[in-house]
């Protein structure tokens, strides 16, 4: 079941309205990608909190203004079926801001670190929900270690 901003489970009532959508948007892809509701909403409230930490004022409120949670598609889902994602390896790689978490065939990382070992936590972090594995990477891109 999709959530909205009108309809979300109660253990997201008192977040703060940027937060609450943010934790919808996750909780809505990782149901769409197979993960139990259970388990999917707990880990989207956390990481939905973490964005409003490190988020600037402005990536908040353009967040703020980008309308309603991300909507799914007529079949249900917003991303195509590909349970493979869930099997995908946490990355932590060079970037230009300093350290990246990513998954193995991410486009886009999921967060960027100041700090190295910052990124390793988080990504084992992740890597030991999904019941992955964590790559860590070096600065000219050759591996460092597996994990």
């Amino acid at each position: 079941m999709p959530w909205t901003l009108n309809d979300y489970p109660s253990s997201m009532k008192n977040l703060n309205k940027a937060t609450k959508k943010k934790a919808i948007d996750i909780a809505n892809s990782m149901t769409d990608e197979g993960y139990d509701e259970g388990r999917a909403i707990p880990i989207a409230i956390e990481q939905a909190k973490e964005w409003r930490e490190n988020a600037s004022k402005s990536e908040v409120e353009e967040y703020e203004k980008s309308g309603k949670p991300t909507e799914r598609s007529e079949e249900g889902k917003k991303y195509e079926n590909n349970p493979e994602r869930l099997e995908e390896a946490q990355h932590v790689v060079a970037h230009e801001k300093g350290w990246a978490v990513k998954s193995s065939n991410a486009k886009k990382a999921s967060k960027v670190y100041d700090k190295k070992q910052d990124a390793i936590n988080r990504a084992k972090e992740i890597a030991d929900n999904k019941g992955t594995s964590l790559k860590v990477f070096k600065k000219d891109g050759s591996l460092q270690k597996e994990a």
